[in-house]
């Protein structure tokens, strides 16, 4: 994904880092609509750095989709949260209708920067998509954005072709996209939880 030196380099987390949960919502379980997908440990990726937030006492933004058809329609079971998240407590909650949490309602730059925040950790479903979208706006708007590669996942896409590209490709592709031009830190569940664990996190 990334050269071998960048991807193991030492990781800083703040101790008022901020964590993005992106779309984390059952209607992602619908294979018929969505097709395969890549990385099955994502979930159990996202529970991890989601646990360590709230252990540390970081602040949480829980993010949903909200689509006019298919599997993410408001008042339908698969616009719910998966149960890995559902439970979770968070300090804000956003709803948006396009790719960038960026553009949801409330406001999501302008309550960082009521925090003083500065640095954004993106999780969640769908790394091409949501997520790649959120972590270019964030590094473009300033933030050091920290992108855990493992704990998200996609699914595979038909190109302008027709042909399909696998969703590892594609995660390989946000990864290579994302450290090249310097949008975000991609790095791994357990370098993020290693960095979160050495300071003390606060509210």
């Amino acid at each position: 994904m990334t050269n071998t030196s960048a991807f193991n380099a030492p990781l800083e987390i703040a101790d008022d880092a901020v964590l993005l949960v992106i779309d984390v919502q059952q209607g992602f379980e619908d294979e018929d609509f969505w097709g395969p997908r890549d990385n099955p440990e994502a979930e159990q990726r996202i529970g991890e750095v989601l646990r360590a937030w709230q252990d540390t006492g970081r602040p949480v933004v829980m993010v949903q989709h909200q689509s006019a058809r298919g599997p993410l329609v408001p008042g339908t079971p698969g616009y719910e949260l998966k149960p890995v998240v559902a439970g979770a407590k968070w300090d804000l909650h956003i709803t948006k209708t396009v790719n960038s949490a960026f553009y949801g309602t409330p406001d999501l730059h302008a309550w960082l920067q009521e925090r003083g925040a500065t640095q954004l950790v993106v999780i969640g479903i769908m790394t091409n998509v949501c997520n790649e979208t959120t972590a270019r706006m964030g590094g473009n708007l300033g933030y050091d954005v920290v992108f855990p590669i493992d704990a998200m996942h996609t699914f595979d896409m038909a190109g302008p072709d027709g042909e399909a590209v696998p969703a590892a490709q594609l995660a390989r592709g946000t990864a290579a996209v994302l450290h090249a031009m310097r949008f975000a830190k991609v790095v791994t569940t357990q370098a993020v939880l290693e960095a979160a664990a050495r300071t003390q996190g606060r509210r």
